[in-house]
């Protein structure tokens, strides 16, 4: 569960999230002001047609037609100008926003790759791609719009006042005389909106959550027949998005239509006070009429106060979920005098290490090991020992809780990821695989390496013979996280992956796991010729992939509880004749499978 971002309290205020958006604007701060510059000059152009156009209400009462000519040419020019003025502001602030939403978005994918395995065990996918998308295009919405929006507003209660007070100061200050009544109901709906905002935004993400996992697993949801409880569940979480969204529109409903209601208790004091005035003689008709009209233009902005202070709401919430992975703090971050990892055959060194997840579960305790260079040396126990734990720790995909991982002498912490990683060759029992062509997927780890070099490690991996069967070859395009494929196909794309790096250390976590024993004879042959002159960590259970180490160490509750060859461990450690006795039984019931199978692959079963 995504139990750390959705039940955090908010890490700081309203206020300090929307400065930190803000900030996002200082690169566009040329444009920003290109933009507000527009807008006034609209404004005021459009405040000069309102004048202008009392002025032709007086031209026309005193019969002035040739004035009349006049003035109406000046509000067609005003106009045109003013048309001129909002397109540019459109154009800047659209380009705005969007160089926003890239920055935002470049921001959080640079935060996210970089954060550690840790991370990534603790969140949930849905929960991180709701705030990359739905949360980004909303903060995206108000800072490219919003604030220009905003700005022009208040320029424009600001202008508009000021030439009310000139025209006539009386009737101005009955206008006014309703803006307290304006604050005090938006400061309340401001105050109660932030929080069910904010829910509506992490009610959002657990749907998306819950519609992610059921898309990606829809395998195993028809394989055990629980499309209606799956269902279930969604409908569940997507009520609970229902409920709070209903009283965030509540909210809306009541707060927002009184906030466009206000400005027209100002608007019929004006009309009543003023006409009294014009018909006793102490306002000139023209100036009432343009009084009514920038009563109007008035009208626009004070209305609109309560859609402004929900829109900045909204994305001040989705501002706070994003900061939360902006400023996550970088569990695995390189020194600043990080070096690079020194030249050696690959001796790996384990001293004193111990180990605890962020949940204080202890998963290593005092390990002391050391891996010859090229050397194999498998490690073997229950599930839940360590065995994969202590293999990430090569790679620094999580750091010790105590002791120290060496590699050629070198500790992991003090060297640069960059040429560490590259290195350390890592194929895992569930292999991923992108959506892109075959070579491509095998050329991951080096994008630059040659065709006869992508070949070359597909057939080391014993991938080359089915990847020449498929429809393009190795530019086939493979559907997502290669689908498309067997288990062992998959398996055999993911060696070749990790062969092509030429990598001094290679750890291979149950990598034949999923592929059947004549699948697994053809890529442990091509294994064998792989792991020569390389050291190798082999988290395996069954004997045949076993059969590939020079030592076998036994891990039970996070501790060495043995070590030594196949034959010594017979003898000495009860845990491993266990697992031996148990994968003999496993081999035995495997041949039994392939004689009634007859001579076909199974792992090739999948369409390709």
């Amino acid at each position: 569960m995504d139990t750390t971002l959705e039940q955090t309290p908010a890490r700081r205020t309203n206020w300090r999230t929307f400065v930190r958006l803000v900030g996002f604007l200082k690169p566009y701060r040329v444009g920003l002001v290109v933009s507000v510059v527009l807008a006034v000059g609209a404004q005021a152009a459009q405040i000069a047609i309102i004048l202008l156009s009392g002025a032709a209400i007086g031209a026309i009462k005193n019969g002035h037609q040739q004035q009349l000519w006049t003035l109406i040419a000046w509000i067609v020019a005003t106009g045109v100008a003013r048309a001129l003025f909002m397109s540019g502001r459109r154009f800047i602030a659209g380009n705005q926003a969007l160089g926003v939403e890239y920055d935002l978005r470049m921001r959080i994918y640079s935060k996210l790759v970089r954060l550690s395995f840790s991370f990534f065990d603790r969140h949930q996918t849905g929960q991180l791609l709701s705030r990359s998308t739905v949360d980004l295009t909303l903060v995206r919405f108000f800072l490219g719009y919003g604030l220009i929006f905003f700005a022009q507003h208040v320029l424009t209660v600001l202008g508009v006042t000021g030439v009310m007070l000139y025209l006539d100061w009386r009737l101005a200050l009955v206008t006014i005389a309703v803006t307290p009544l304006i604050v005090v109901v938006a400061y309340r709906y401001s105050h109660i909106s932030h929080p069910v905002l904010r829910d509506v935004q992490q009610k959002l993400a657990d749907v998306a959550t819950s519609a992610e996992e059921n898309i990606t697993g829809v395998h195993v949801v028809k394989a055990f027949a629980q499309e209606d409880a799956e269902a279930g569940r969604f409908a569940e979480r997507n009520e609970r998005l229902f409920r709070r969204s209903v009283l965030a529109n509540r909210q809306q409903s009541f707060y927002i239509p009184l906030l466009g209601f206000i400005p027209f208790l100002a608007q019929a004091g004006v009309l009543l006070y003023g006409g009294w005035l014009v018909i006793h003689g102490q306002l000139a008709l023209q100036w009432f009429v343009s009084f009514a009209f920038l009563l109007n233009m008035l009208m626009l902005p004070l209305r609109q106060i309560g859609n402004w202070i929900g829109q900045a709401q909204r994305a001040t919430a989705s501002g706070e979920r994003i900061f939360e992975i902006v400023d996550e703090p970088e569990e695995i971050a390189e020194r600043p005098d990080a070096r690079e990892l020194p030249e050696g055959p690959g001796e790996i060194r384990f001293e004193q290490v111990g180990f605890s997840y962020a949940t204080g579960r202890t998963v290593l305790e005092e390990v002391d090991l050391v891996l010859e260079p090229g050397k194999t040396v498998a490690l073997i126990g229950q599930t839940g020992s360590g065995k994969t734990t202590l293999a990430s720790l090569v790679p620094r995909f999580y750091d010790v809780s105590s002791g120290r991982v060496l590699v050629d002498g070198a500790d992991v912490r003090e060297l640069k990821l960059s040429s560490l990683r590259p290195q350390v060759g890592v194929i895992a029992q569930d292999p991923f695989l992108f959506s892109a062509s075959v070579r491509e997927n095998i050329a991951f780890g080096r994008p630059e390496a040659s065709f006869e070099e992508v070949e070359r490690a597909a057939r080391l991996a014993q991938a080359h013979e089915f990847i020449e069967q498929l429809p393009d070859g190795y530019e086939t395009e493979l559907g997502e996280r290669g689908v498309t494929l067997s288990g062992g196909q998959r398996q055999r794309l993911a060696i070749a992956r990790a062969l092509l790096t030429d990598p001094r250390i290679l750890i291979l976590d149950d990598a034949t796991a999923s592929v059947d024993a004549t699948t697994e004879a053809q890529i442990r042959s091509g294994l064998e010729q792989a792991v020569r002159g390389r050291t190798t960590i082999v988290i395996a259970h069954r004997l045949s992939t076993i059969a590939l180490a020079d030592e076998i160490v036994v891990l039970e509750h996070g501790r060495i509880a043995a070590r030594g060859s196949h034959e010594q461990l017979l003898g000495t450690s009860a845990i491993y004749r266990e697992i031996y006795e148990h994968g003999l039984v496993e081999q035995e019931m495997a041949g039994r499978l392939q004689e009634h199978a007859g001579d076909g692959d199974g792992s090739e079963g999948a369409p390709q």
